[in-house]
């Protein structure tokens, strides 16, 4: 007799994961005792919360494109069943049933207590500043057409009478119109880039190793940046170790703005903003862009695209393939979550000991 564990080599890179994984999830016993609870049917769910969670762990890392083709690997992928915590003999599950276990997890927001828990693990670690941090924001394509992008009083709207596509020549914008298959995606283009129906995804990174801090999906539109930030960069000035300590965060010129850079300075946090100097004047003072503190965050700083490469690259956010503000949500955060367990599982090959 062979157990699974046998068939995973000991220097397997899902190992160290694994294990960063499931202490995260073993500080989450609580919250699943209170969806069991939930369950008017009574006892536990048809999946376990922990097996569905490692289960979604692993769509992300191997870019599998649907639960459907999850539950396929599942079946006979002995990596996968060792990983999610399934024996070689036990019955995988229905995608729908799969899909519909899942937005138990949004209900009880348990993709945003496992990111946190999976930061408090870097935390222990010594491997977050806590005090110096980055800010920016990337554009998600919704999983929703022009097509289905159509006057909300379709009865009264004549251009929309031509049929699907006839929009040539009309004038269309998200106060007017909204998407039949996602409501929630907006029309948006930001600088060269072709207007499509998209999300907004942000994230609030600690400037010590690029690790992802806080995350969250927005709807699209000019504002949506600067407004995330400042609920983010809040969040981290509360959680920081002392009132008393300099918070700076350092963001893309997009950020220059007299209002956020005042909002910032209230919060206590030093604004480290690129100034942008193109036919304006920077709300930055000089005085601080000439500083070696700020100059060092301007560094940092472009670790945050590296999260975003990956999450598009290799994780699902180019464009999603759920519908909805919270499942774009949940996605998004679980998919910056594994990116932290996989950066984390480098720095603890390159950094065993905390220094």
């Amino acid at each position: 007799m062979r157990r699974l564990d046998d068939f995973v080599p000991a220097n397997h890179p899902l190992r160290r994961i694994r294990v960063m994984a499931n202490e995260a999830l073993a500080e989450m016993d609580g919250l699943f005792s209170a969806m069991y609870e939930a369950d008017i049917k009574g006892g536990r769910p048809s999946i376990a919360p922990e097996k569905l969670m490692r289960a979604m762990l692993l769509q992300i890392l191997f870019s599998v494109r649907s639960e459907r083709q999850l539950m396929e690997q599942t079946r006979y992928n002995l990596l996968f069943r060792w990983f999610i915590g399934l024996a070689m003999d036990d019955l995988v599950w229905v995608p729908t049933v799969f899909t519909k276990n899942r937005q138990r997890l949004i209900e009880h927001e348990a993709v945003v207590v496992f990111f946190n828990e999976v930061i408090q693990t870097a935390h222990k670690k010594h491997w977050l500043s806590g005090e110096h941090f980055s800010v920016d924001g990337t554009l998600i394509q919704a999983w929703a057409g022009h097509k289905s992008f159509v006057n909300k009083d379709a009865d009264k709207d004549s251009d929309d009478s031509s049929g699907p596509g006839g929009f040539k020549g009309t004038t269309r914008s998200n106060a007017t119109h909204a998407s039949k298959t996602d409501p929630d995606a907006r029309l948006y283009r930001k600088g060269k880039t072709a207007s499509e129906l998209r999300y907004m995804g942000h994230t609030l990174t600690d400037n010590r190793h690029g690790l992802v801090v806080n995350a969250r999906v927005t709807h699209a539109d000019g504002h949506a940046e600067r407004e995330a930030a400042k609920v983010m960069i809040h969040d981290a000035r509360q959680a920081a170790a002392s009132a008393d300590v300099e918070v700076t965060l350092g963001a893309d010129k997009g950020y220059d703005a007299a209002e956020f850079i005042e909002e910032l300075q209230r919060m206590k946090v030093t604004p480290h903003i690129a100034q942008n100097k193109s036919g304006r004047r920077s709300a930055v003072p000089d005085e601080m862009a000439a500083t070696e503190g700020y100059a060092l965050s301007q560094r940092k700083r472009k670790l945050i695209e590296q999260g975003f490469g990956w999450a598009k690259f290799v994780g699902p956010i180019r464009q999603v393939m759920v519908r909805g503000i919270r499942k774009v949500d949940q996605l998004f955060v679980m998919t910056m979550a594994v990116y932290n367990l996989v950066r984390m599982r480098t720095l603890g090959e390159v950094r065993p000991v905390a220094g």
